[in-house]
């Protein structure tokens, strides 16, 4: 497929409600999983599924996006003709930012045309699933659809925030929920799109000549009665993370082993940045039970039911339960941490008691001194 597909993550407008977790990075860059990236998910999935041309949109805050991508190299796409292609907006007048996706990639136009892919995927970042392109490209093939939407039924309570989509009994797309509403349906769009590149092309110029540059809500769903607009269902693991109570779930469920390993193991690996980190040290006297720890830890205390990222110092005598720590924490001596999230290099000091709840855990921003 690697010759006939390009990649588009979108990064254009996601929605956002993690508050002190986006202060100072995208959506993309937020850390997951003990030693992965948001975005790391839509990328590896992209590359499992043989694509090698993959355009990241990038739109605000991503510094943090160009250290982590670097030159593609962690997930093979270094390459010269092909390869990674972050795309910062072309201008930097703050109304110009603030259009929509359409717009920008209008903007980014001879990056597709100077390409010969026949078609496209469009993904956003905070999609956290493991999904065979593949796969859906021949659906569309056979379905001989326009557009198809990838997305994932769901029946019980919905963590994040996703459209709603109604379809009939043949898969063809009937309605997308505008935006983040109360339409009665059990079905989310997972914001992936594989059309031509040709249509999205035309979508664009068209769509922006009409006053228009959203590409869902513009391009896309007021076009429903003239496209053949088609859902793909998607059948793994799917973690909808863009708020703070979802961000907290998801990670939490990968403590379960079953959603671990179809998460970051079917039906590809997903990659990150690699850095070199010794194994973490346990300490005697140390207990850890049912927690997800990444390397280069020091465990003196106790952690239960926890997400550990790299770096991460947990003194003796301290208890870590149902929290996230990530990169290079320290939870002092005798401190007592529950249903919490710290951000990178927030420093606990010792005999601190730190509670939040399961509906509501604590947080704590960067770099934060408690």
């Amino acid at each position: 497929m690697k010759h006939r597909i390009m990649g588009v993550i979108n990064l254009i407008h996601e929605t956002d409600e993690l508050g002190p977790l986006t202060q100072g990075r995208c959506l993309a860059t937020v850390p997951f999983g003990a030693k992965y990236r948001l975005i790391d998910f839509a990328l590896s999935s992209m590359v499992n599924s043989g694509i090698s041309k993959v355009a990241v949109f990038a739109h605000t805050k991503y510094r943090s996006l160009m250290d982590h991508l670097g030159s593609g190299k962690h997930w093979d796409l270094q390459h010269r003709q092909s390869g990674l292609f972050v795309l910062p907006p072309a201008t930097d007048d703050l109304l110009e930012v603030s259009r929509g996706d359409l717009y920008h990639f209008y903007q980014q136009r001879d990056y597709f045309n100077r390409s010969s892919l026949e078609y496209i995927v469009i993904t956003r970042s905070h999609m956290v699933c493991n999904i065979d392109f593949e796969k859906v490209l021949a659906f569309h093939q056979e379905s001989e659809a326009d557009i198809t939407v990838v997305c994932k039924e769901q029946t019980g309570p919905m963590l994040g925030k996703a459209r709603k989509v109604k379809m009939e009994p043949d898969g063809r797309v009937t309605e997308i929920q505008e935006h983040f509403g109360r339409m009665e349906s059990d079905i989310s769009s997972m914001e992936m799109y594989v059309m031509r590149k040709e249509l999205l092309m035309d979508l664009v110029e068209t769509s922006l000549a009409q006053g228009q540059d959203h590409l869902v809500r513009h391009a896309i769903f007021s076009r429903l009665s003239q496209l053949r607009v088609y859902g793909y269902m998607h059948e793994g693991y799917l973690g909808i993370v863009n708020t703070l109570d979802s961000y907290y779930e998801h990670n939490l469920n990968l403590l379960n082993h079953d959603v671990w390993r179809e998460l970051f193991f079917m039906p590809g690996p997903i990659y990150t940045k690699v850095k070199d980190e010794p194994p973490t040290r346990y300490a005697a006297g140390s207990k850890v039970t049912g927690s997800l720890i990444a390397n280069g830890c020091r465990i003196e205390g106790t952690v239960e039911n926890s997400v550990i990222f790299r770096g991460v110092h947990v003194e003796k005598g301290a208890v870590v339960k149902d929290s996230i720590i990530m990169q290079n924490g320290y939870i002092g001596r005798s401190s007592f941490v529950q249903f919490s999230i710290m951000d990178k290099d927030v420093r606990v000091e010792a005999g601190r008691d730190i509670r939040g709840a399961g509906s509501s855990p604590f947080m704590a921003a960067k770099r934060k001194i408690i």
